[in-house]
């Protein structure tokens, strides 16, 4: 048995930024109190600018177990430009049947931006006010969004190589997210602000410890394996590393690989996995003047807990139309 086949279109409609964050919230919570080893992400070099990705797994809150399938297609000459083309495929864990499938694409831009409002949630100052984006792709956009859904955000600058883009995307996202959204050449602005998000696709580093301001939280997002990164060692070095899942940064995050290669970190450096903080295990941010840091590598059960929760609510819906017809 195959359940429902959402589009990228459907899960833009089906799936809020508000029920995403709160699926997601209790996905990464069960998974660092299960224990449960995960399969790490396997990427392929296809050629031709294409890798191809697996990532199998089992959500831990729900017993559903399941896989996303895509590739990573570099878009053109320009540096960060890249779509991915997939599936998610979700099993149900008590029966193992086909739950339901969804577009990749679609569902890793709104699960991405919502795991970094987790993490800011759980670590940023509760009177952070400003957010400083690195990126003016798909991931900047969404972030604004999921971000503005966790902390009453009153302005937003952004940063891009392109400059011209960058004031495109403030227009538009400001209009559209009704923000006060400034596109800066200097990036020393975005990163001043207090909540600031690495969302570039950049291999080398855009953004410097030093360029921090004290009690900023920073979520690095954009390289998702062991290779690009987008800060340097010494903002690693400057804050306190949380992240998704201790064993994959360990293998694949970028950021702590090389400060830990070059001796700015030693291998305790991460305090711990965001799931852990929300689960009352750790404590997150102690004091407002620190400097916390997520890194974000994705995991397969925020995308199982984020297709879960479309379906939920597409049945939902579906069922409310049939009894008041």
């Amino acid at each position: 048995m195959i359940g429902r086949i959402f589009r990228a279109e459907e899960v833009a409609h089906w799936l809020t930024y508000e029920d995403c964050i709160d699926a997601i919230r209790t996905a990464m919570s069960a998974f660092s109190q299960s224990g449960e080893a995960q399969p790490l992400r396997e990427i392929m070099s296809i050629g031709n600018g294409i890798l191809f990705a697996s990532m199998p797994g089992r959500e831990a809150a729900t017993g559903h177990f399941g896989a996303k399938l895509g590739t990573v297609i570099r878009q053109g000459s320009r540096e960060g430009r890249s779509r991915h083309r997939g599936l998610v495929v979700l099993f149900d864990g008590g029966t193992g049947d086909v739950k339901a499938i969804a577009d990749a694409e679609a569902v890793t831009a709104i699960r991405t931006a919502c795991a970094s409002a987790v993490a800011t949630e759980a670590l940023a100052r509760e009177n952070a006010r400003t957010l400083g984006l690195f990126g003016c792709g798909t991931q900047a956009h969404t972030h604004v969004h999921a971000i503005a859904h966790v902390r009453r955000l009153e302005r937003v600058f952004v940063w891009g190589r392109d400059h011209g883009r960058a004031a495109d995307f403030a227009e538009r996202v400001g209009r559209e997210a009704k923000l006060d959204i400034a596109a800066v050449e200097d990036p020393r602005e975005a990163a001043a602000a207090d909540i600031v998000c690495t969302v570039s696709g950049a291999s080398e580093p855009v953004l410097r410890g030093d360029w921090l301001r004290a009690g900023a939280h920073v979520n690095i997002v954009g390289s998702s394996y062991d290779g690009p990164r987008e800060v340097d060692d010494a903002l690693v070095a400057r804050g306190k590393l949380f992240v998704d899942s201790r064993r994959a940064v360990e293998v694949a995050g970028a950021e702590y690989r090389s400060a830990l290669t070059s001796g700015a970190i030693s291998s305790d450096h991460i305090r711990g996995e965001v799931g852990e903080v929300l689960a009352g295990r750790i404590r997150g941010r102690t004091d407002p003047s620190e400097i916390t840091l997520y890194k974000s590598l994705g995991l397969i059960v925020q995308d199982l807990a984020a297709v879960d929760r479309l379906d939920i609510n597409a049945r939902a819906m579906q069922e409310a139309q049939a009894a008041a017809s």
